[in-house]
């Protein structure tokens, strides 16, 4: 049930909302050149790496060796308009299209984090990563990586489809509120650096 919810409710969103897609599309074009998204490889169901989507919100701002500069310095204030609205996380409704992501479930981090996890962290991905989740709608980037994992790990243990329904709702209440968007002198939020160190 919660795949065919999953699916259908991607599907309409992807529709509803072409016109916001279309011209998020073009003024990233307009304003950041190609290409228009950004794609990483991010870990998802039992760690299984995909392609992940979102719509770019950097430049390509490099130092005199070639090493992109800090992202503080590559963001723009359209970029940070946004991620603060979310805009950014639209094409991830293709990932959820193609069963990669859920649209609720712990967000999927970067590769590089998973041998840092502790295996009750690592519970995390007994479930497919979300677009959205219990952690977004209690803190979000503003919030401890100990809680992150806590809220995580809360959810895999209980999921339903009544929960992932509130927790979208929560999650369109933060959209407009706008909180929790980074964490305290960061772009988004500090790097996770193991069980150890949170």
């Amino acid at each position: 049930m919660k795949r065919f919810f999953d699916f259908l409710v991607a599907l309409c969103a992807i529709l509803t909302l072409l016109p916001v897609i279309i011209i998020v599309t073009v003024l990233i074009r307009f304003k950041f050149g190609s290409p228009i998204l950004f794609t990483q490889d991010r870990p998802g169901l039992h760690g299984k790496i995909f392609k992940m989507m979102k719509f770019r919100t950097m430049l390509d701002g490099k130092d005199k060796q070639g090493n992109l500069l800090p992202d503080d310095e590559r963001m723009t204030k359209f970029g940070a308009f946004l991620r603060s609205t979310s805009l950014d996380e639209l094409p991830g409704l293709f990932n959820v299209l193609k069963g990669d992501m859920s649209l609720v479930g712990p967000r999927p981090l970067l590769v590089q984090y998973l041998p840092l996890y502790s295996p009750e962290q690592a519970r995390r991905h007994n479930v497919r990563p979300g677009i959205t989740g219990w952690a977004q709608v209690n803190g979000r980037n503003a919030i401890s990586w100990e809680q992150k994992f806590k809220f995580d790990v809360w959810y895999v243990d209980n999921q339903s489809l009544l929960l992932d329904f509130k927790i979208l709702l929560l999650t369109v209440k933060k959209v407009f509120v706008r909180e929790g968007i980074s964490a305290d002198g960061h772009v988004t939020i500090e790097p996770f650096k193991g069980s150890n160190n949170d």
